[in-house]
């Protein structure tokens, strides 16, 4: 690394590939670019819910397709269309391991692409994510910052009177 900066994040990579590789070995790996979550929605299929519970079903259901669609938004996509392609991809391939593939704009089989993710990482989001969500729910009240008001900056200095 030719300065300080650069070296720590070269560190911070290898720090970061160390605990995947880590979390991978110990719970697995599964197809990364979030379409493990696209693929988890097909067990909600099953869930026998009315009212309330339909409700929140369908919640977790868009809750599992959002990291893929800002994932496919954030390459300049159409998310729902690229969505699209990739479950229409699944089903003529018979495989759930398509995903979309951000730098070539491609539907590739993401294993064998090298886009994989620890099953423990994935896991644990899902997790993390759905007790918090219950902890707002079941909160009564809920605090948070009010963003402030920026204030209009000084007049520039002018009309000669600038020294």
């Amino acid at each position: 690394a030719a300065t300080e900066v650069e070296l720590k994040e070269k560190k911070h990579r290898v720090e970061d590939a160390l605990s995947a590789a880590r979390a991978g070995v110990e719970e697995g790996m599964v197809p990364g670019g979030e379409i493990t979550l696209i693929n988890a929605i097909k067990a909600l299929d099953t869930v026998k819910a009315e009212g309330d519970e339909k409700t929140g079903v369908n919640i977790l259901r868009r809750a599992l397709e959002e990291p893929f669609l800002q994932l496919v938004r954030n390459a300049g996509q159409d998310g729902s269309v690229v969505l699209a392609d990739v479950r229409r991809k699944q089903i003529d391939t018979k495989s759930p391991s398509w995903g979309y593939e951000v730098i070539s704009g491609q539907i590739v089989d993401l294993p064998k692409a090298g886009i994989i993710d620890p099953v423990k990482v994935v896991r644990s989001a899902v997790e993390n994510g759905a007790s918090i969500a219950a902890m707002i729910l079941t909160t009564e009240a809920l605090i948070t910052d009010l963003p402030e008001k920026e204030k209009a900056p000084a007049m520039p200095p002018g009309g000669g009177m600038d020294y």
